[in-house]
């Protein structure tokens, strides 16, 4: 049996404070954005429309009359392109302002005239739009999850806590975004030292007519000669196609210094970094002014309150809500990261105990020594709802004294869309006891083998593996006998693994225990020596008495799955193995003929990763 939640003393909830109950819990989530909106979907596709595009559009040519200098314009519009991707998993309102910039700057470009004849600018248009559409709907569903939480709280409203109210958010985003928007400063500098200095030489330098005499690469750097005033002149160009032999190219002449006037200089590193400072920079600086915006919101009228039930993550240290009517903690309605927030004198007095403690909870954390945090009665403040900012009142756990104030650090995120069945019906796994008995409730026994083998999401990790590996491979044979080689002695091992596990890993169980099937072989664990079974790090490792563990990994994607709002497949692999393992009535009756116990495929592929690195050599 699973323990009770934690409880809250009622002088610790304000009067009228009205529970936060299954059925409403259930409106508000069904008022959550639709699947099809997620970022998942959209971003994706924009970005790889825009991709598309900008690869497909043609590069304006370097010419004396129109040299290929520093576009401040379009740097601009990178870094604005770049936090619109950003903004869209993040700030749905920043993103959509960022995608109106996109479009302006397109529209001058002349891309919608484009788009009749393009394919790749009519795509861009259509990811566009189809993000813009995902972005209204959760800005919308975000006000619909809005008003059905005020509907369940009533007209009841709250101050703060005290401690709440002296909580400040975005520090250390303020910090980080100056520090990286100094560096894109830099950078910005740097270029205009760098076209200072070209334009200071080439004004009192002579401007001569040459002609393109030879094209050549040197270490894959292209060179261009160019023959003036009786001179050969050798220049790197990063477009060698707007210089043909035979051509002719001006270039400027001040002693031994010499510059193509089509290609003044290079200044690209510092226009990267001035790029990639501000695009940083500026993520953090409107995450930290978002932050501290909806804390301000926070603090600045009484809140509507919530009674509902909290439990931290034990793996990722979120804070998940769940509905008040809910003691076994078996629906998640909405989760965040947060903070405890101190009143400043209580900060100044007890800091340093409140730091020792929580140094000694992270040392039992990594140990894994920890017990699984509590369910715990808690008083929610704030109306929740997507990208809502919230705090909470409750116990820490039994033997607390006094309660403990949190905010929130991140913003509130419902839980994913999910089925009724049993397949949805959790999203944390702390308590171990609990998930065997449910699992076991839903499970009947089977006189033959039960099998769980690699399913969609693993299979695909696995191609895309295999396909990094066969790139690998070509990369490293391309220049024939090299250091690179050592990758493929070091990395290709470690590569065939986890693409084999990934692509037909297998855990069939009979009567007598599992056979495990991994890269390399399969594997005979008997029930009478399992000690446990556990998935962690898209991994499943079935632990054996005096014995090594025997470990599966990856597989599959946890993360991406339950982003998807589906249950990882080897989460509920390893339930079921789990039951199997306490309730031995469960278990099959049959023994597991050699066809169900798998294959290891580690073999045949280093077979297949010989044979074309042999063909790699071959066509080089």
């Amino acid at each position: 049996m699973s323990r009770p939640p934690v409880p809250l003393p009622a002088e610790h909830i304000p009067p009228g404070t009205a529970e936060w109950r299954t059925p409403n819990a259930e409106r508000w989530l069904a008022a959550a954005p639709a699947r099809w909106a997620h970022p998942l979907w959209t971003l994706p596709a924009l970005v790889a429309s825009l991709v598309w595009d900008i690869a497909e559009a043609p590069v304006a040519p370097c010419t004396s009359t129109a040299p290929c200098g520093t576009d401040w314009l379009g740097l601009g519009m990178a870094v604005v392109s770049l936090l619109t991707l950003y903004w869209v998993w993040r700030q749905p309102r920043l993103a959509l302002a960022g995608l109106a910039a996109t479009l302006t700057g397109f529209a001058v470009e002349g891309g919608f005239t484009s788009a009749l004849g393009e394919p790749s600018a009519l795509a861009f248009l259509m990811a566009v739009a189809f993000t813009t559409a995902g972005l209204i709907h959760r800005l919308a569903a975000a006000g619909r999850q809005r008003a059905r939480a005020l509907e369940a709280a009533g007209p009841v409203a709250q101050p703060l806590p005290a401690a709440a109210r002296t909580f400040r958010r975005g520090r250390l985003s303020f910090v980080l975004a100056a520090l990286l928007l100094g560096v894109a400063g830099f950078g910005c500098w740097q270029v205009q030292q760098v076209v200072d200095a070209y334009e200071e030489r080439a004004a009192g330098a002579t401007r001569l007519s040459g002609r393109v005499t030879a094209l050549e690469q040197d270490d894959d750097i292209d060179i261009v000669t160019v023959e003036a005033d009786g001179r050969t002149h050798r220049f790197e160009t990063a477009y060698p196609e707007d210089f043909p032999v035979g051509s002719r190219a001006d270039i400027v002449v001040d002693g031994d210094w010499a510059a193509l006037v089509a290609e003044p200089y290079d200044a690209i590193g510092w226009e990267l970094l001035a790029v990639a400072g501000s695009v940083a920079g500026l993520a953090f600086l409107a995450n930290g002014v978002d932050g501290r915006r909806r804390s301000q919101r926070l603090r600045r009228e009484p809140l509507p309150v919530l009674h509902v039930l909290v439990r931290e993550g034990h793996d990722d240290g979120r804070t998940w809500v769940f509905a008040a009517d809910d003691p076994e903690g078996l629906r998640p309605i909405l989760h965040f990261h947060s903070l405890y927030a101190f009143e400043e004198e209580k900060e100044d007095e007890d800091g340093g105990d409140a730091a020792v403690v929580e140094l000694d909870r992270i040392t039992e954390i990594l140990k894994g020594e920890d017990p699984p945090p509590p369910l715990r009665e808690a008083v929610l403040y704030g109306v929740p709802h997507a990208g809502a900012e919230v705090a909470f009142v409750a116990f820490d756990d039994e033997d607390d004294v006094e309660v403990s104030v949190q905010c929130s650090v991140t913003a509130v995120k419902p839980v994913g869309p999910r089925s009724t069945g049993h397949g949805q019906r959790r999203h944390e796994r702390e308590n171990p006891q609990r998930p065997r008995d449910e699992i076991a409730a839903d499970m009947t026994p089977s006189a033959g083998p039960r099998t769980w083998t690699a399913h969609g999401l693993s299979r695909a990790v696995g191609l895309g593996l295999l396909l990094v590996q066969g790139g690998g491979i070509w990369a490293a044979l391309e220049d024939g006998p090299s250091w690179h080689w050592l990758w493929l002695v070091v990395g290709l091992p470690w590569l065939v693994t986890v693409v084999a596990t990934a692509l037909t890993w297998r855990i069939t169980a009979d009567r007598d225990g599992l056979w495990v099937t991994g890269a390399w072989r399969v594997r005979r664990v008997p029930w009478n020596v399992i000690t446990s079974v556990r998935h962690s790090d898209d991994g499943i490792r079935i632990g054996r008495a005096e014995d090594s563990s025997v470990e599966l990994s990856p597989t599959g994607w946890a993360w991406l799955e339950r982003h998807l709002g589906r249950e990882p497949h080897a989460a509920r692999t390893v339930e079921e193995l789990r039951a199997l393992l306490l309730h031995p009535e469960l278990r099959p009756l049959e023994e597991a003929p050699a066809g169900r116990q798998g294959m290891p495929v580690g073999p045949p592929l280093v077979v297949v990763s010989a044979l074309w690195g042999v063909a790699v050599l071959l066509l080089l």
